[in-house]
């Protein structure tokens, strides 16, 4: 199947004969593209072994990892391309990322408006907040469909990683 671009800013469905609206075209490579490179599932005897977490209310109060985030890691995490991949919905106020997403809220000023537990069910599971939301439970491996048997099991992040990135965003105000 092969697209083009018509006047309008949509691609064209040669074998179909519909147009597809940009967004909707990224949105669906960002499934596929969470799909295959990590979002977890049923039990796999290579599975990393997660943490169970108390949610209060909008948040996790209790960190996930036995030592405390680094906010210098967490910022790496964010801005590269594997694991987490936030900048590919999200914009980061961080001069060295030039191109990043618009799908999801901007980063800039999360930490003043979101508390820390608030930040860490946000990004370990973000389901329980928003469940009609398009981003990945980093730290999430129950629930999910159509998981490749590679992947299955495995958060995307660890539960040090995710504390990190918690770390990091909290510093955003």
């Amino acid at each position: 199947m092969t697209t083009n671009a018509d006047p309008t800013g949509r691609s064209r469905d040669r074998g179909a004969g519909r147009a597809v609206p940009l967004r909707a075209r990224m949105l669906a490579v960002l499934v596929a593209a969470s799909t295959t490179a990590g979002i977890a599932g049923a039990a796999d005897p290579t599975a990393v072994a997660t943490v169970s977490y108390r949610v209060v209310a909008d948040g996790v109060p209790e960190p996930l990892a036995a030592r405390s985030g680094d906010a210098v890691r967490g910022q790496a995490l964010v801005v590269a391309r594997e694991p987490a991949n936030c900048v590919l919905c999200h914009a980061v106020p961080d001069a060295a990322i030039q191109f990043s997403g618009d799908l999801g809220p901007s980063l800039t000023g999360i930490g003043a408006r979101l508390s820390v537990a608030q930040l860490r069910l946000r990004v370990a599971n973000n389901l329980r907040v928003n469940p009609v939301t398009i981003m990945p439970g980093y730290y999430n491996v129950d629930g999910l469909d159509r998981v490749a048997l590679a992947y299955r099991g495995k958060p995307i992040l660890s539960a040090s990683e995710t504390e990190d990135i918690v770390a990091y965003l909290a510093t955003l105000r």
